[in-house]
């Protein structure tokens, strides 16, 4: 069962949480460059536990990272990983809060090569899923296949956000930059 009939099948009160991701955000585009760091921070967040969890915390997230400012996050210092240790708005795991700030350093070092995340996102592709896992593997923490794999999917890279009979399907090809939809990898 792919995500986009599961919904129908959710209690209300877990259906309107999942239904607002899947409608209006996920396999969407995203250029701005805090907002692909705030994806890629909740994906790797999201890693052991359930999405709905993730999707329940991203507003304290939001506060805890400074709306995902990348610069911000990337100057963080031992002050601020202790803080967000203690912070129960967020997921309190040492690994995931240092992956998160070691990785908003490699997004600006990213920026400086390629202009922006996006570019450097554009200038890889197409990959495979293999590919993508190995590239992200070497320049960002934590990012293991599966995370990599969502990230992707999530912002229109990887096929497999929705299943074709789904209608936001149609809506998130509308929004893709055409060399995104030429390649049948990336639709959905």
């Amino acid at each position: 069962m792919s995500y986009c009939s599961a919904i129908e099948y959710m209690p209300e009160d877990k259906k309107t949480l999942h239904k607002a991701y899947h409608d209006k955000s996920y396999g969407f585009p995203i250029y701005d460059e805090n907002e692909l760091f705030c994806r890629l921070v909740l994906e790797i967040n999201q890693a052991g536990l359930s999405w709905e969890t993730i999707l329940k915390k991203e507003t304290t997230f939001r506060k805890a990272y400074d709306n995902f400012n990348i610069k911000k996050v990337a100057a963080y210092t031992a002050a601020d990983r202790e803080r967000l240790l203690a912070d129960a708005g967020i997921i309190r795991n040492r690994l995931k809060i240092n992956a998160a700030i070691e990785n908003a350093k490699n997004i600006l070092q990213l920026q400086k090569e390629y202009g922006s995340f996006e570019k450097w996102l554009n200038h890889h592709h197409p990959k495979s899923k293999e590919e993508w896992e190995k590239l992200f593997k070497k320049t960002f923490k934590f990012t293991g296949g599966e995370i990599v794999n969502e990230f992707l999917m999530s912002i229109g890279y990887l096929q497999g956000a929705h299943s074709p009979d789904c209608k936001i399907y149609k809506e998130v090809l509308k929004t893709k930059p055409m060399w995104l939809r030429a390649n049948p990898k990336t639709i959905g």
